[in-house]
């Protein structure tokens, strides 16, 4: 184990320097991998180090506010006191730490409230059924408002770092594109092609009917008549203004992605299927030219066998399971010792099976993605992380 841990820090750098030198970090990857675990221990351990620093999540398992301690979390920042750190055991902390839980739907509102030309355009947008709908579901709106908030924070100058825990994700592109999904969302072509006076008059104008959607509307004029158009048009004409401020924004905040003050943290968990994806992700951060931070790698069974001579003890030992027992203080008589010493020593297998396969996905991670990266490991906990001393636990491996 020691050996191990020796050989990470030697050969890729600190997680500490890291986050000492940057202002965002980013803690991508699949749904499921400990995103939100690591994005919150490394906060702590910032805030440790005298930082001002705020993590930001939006899991839906409310994980992270019940990680700080916090009954809940909401669309702005909550600290955590003094106080519930030292309860936890993390003595004169000189920094601050803060988190929240991104609510899309409230960080659309306070984007149409920036940048809507007037109260009564404010107040036709928000109150609009089509807003209401596409501000939480359309494609790339959680992932896009995550990164609004952030930029948010970020202007705001209240810190000093900032973690973003990023949404369970599907496919690497959907986070990456989603600036640029806003963007094409936004396009001038579009917002022409639904005012056309021929729409706004409740009628299919000309340049709507020769888009590849144009059926779709033809079926809503059969079974809906043209109220929907007249409500999808208001809405539309409402949101015009806002377009090039929101246009601008999304500009900002993939600039702001790309920064030399920004890293990419790609976490995964060495089973196949995760590896794969963090591959995959990781070329497209590469292609992307994104400022990429290192790997975590959660869940890890490490090889129990490393230590000089553990090997040949354990070949002598598997020959004689009730060695086991012996060296454990252990001493069943009988049937019942020869059992329990036998089922001890095929657990043991098991598990140094088990971190074989590990060692093997990580070799593979290491092989495909080519350069002297940061690479930290946490080990599989028999219990989930769930509180301030968990994630304290969880930095003595990411921060050794």
């Amino acid at each position: 184990m020691a050996e191990k841990v020796s050989r990470e820090k030697s050969l890729e750098g600190r997680l500490e320097d890291l986050i000492g030198e940057k202002s965002i970090v980013v803690c991508v990857g699949s749904g499921g991998v400990g995103k939100t675990t690591t994005s919150a221990a490394i906060a702590l351990k910032a805030a440790q180090m005298g930082k001002r620093v705020c993590v930001l999540t939006i899991d839906p398992a409310k994980r992270l506010a019940q990680a700080m301690g916090l009954k809940e979390l909401g669309n702005q920042e909550s600290r955590i006191s003094k106080e519930r750190l030292e309860t936890a055991g993390m003595k004169n902390v000189e920094g601050q730490l803060w988190a929240m839980m991104l609510d899309t739907k409230r960080t659309w509102d306070d984007l149409v409230e920036k940048f809507a030309p007037d109260a009564e355009a404010k107040k036709r947008i928000l109150d609009n059924h089509y807003y209401q709908q596409i501000s939480s579901a359309l494609a790339g709106s959680q992932e896009f408002m995550a990164m609004e908030k952030l930029y948010e924070l970020h202007e705001s100058g209240k810190y000093d770092l900032l973690v973003l825990d990023t949404p369970p994700t599907r496919h690497a592109l959907d986070f990456l594109d989603a600036p640029k999904k806003m963007m094409g969302f936004m396009d001038d072509n579009v917002i022409r092609l639904f005012l056309s006076p021929g729409l706004r008059a409740g009628k299919l104008g000309l340049g709507l009917l020769k888009t590849s959607g144009a059926w779709m509307f033809k079926v809503l004029e059969k079974v809906t008549g043209f109220e929907v158009l007249r409500d999808l048009s208001d809405f539309i004409a409402s949101f015009s203004g806002m377009y090039g401020g929101f246009k601008d924004r999304a500009a900002k905040v993939e600039a702001l992605l790309r920064e030399n003050q920004t890293a990419f943290l790609l976490v995964t968990s060495p089973n196949a299927l995760t590896v794969e994806e963090a591959i995959f992700f990781h070329h497209r951060l590469v292609e992307y030219k994104m400022p990429f931070g290192g790997f975590v790698v959660n869940r890890v069974h490490y090889d129990p066998l490393t230590r000089y001579g553990a090997k040949a003890e354990w070949k002598r030992t598997r020959k004689d399971p009730s060695l086991l027992l012996s060296n454990l203080g252990v001493s069943p008589k009988g049937r019942t010792a020869e059992s329990l010493a036998a089922k001890m020593a095929e657990n043991f297998e098991n598990f140094e099976a088990l971190a074989e396969v590990d060692e093997a996905q990580m070799a593979l991670l290491r092989e495909s993605c080519k350069g002297k990266h940061l690479w930290r490991t946490v080990p599989h906990f028999e219990m989930d992380v769930h509180d301030l001393s968990g994630l304290a636990h969880v930095n003595e491996f990411l921060f050794g």
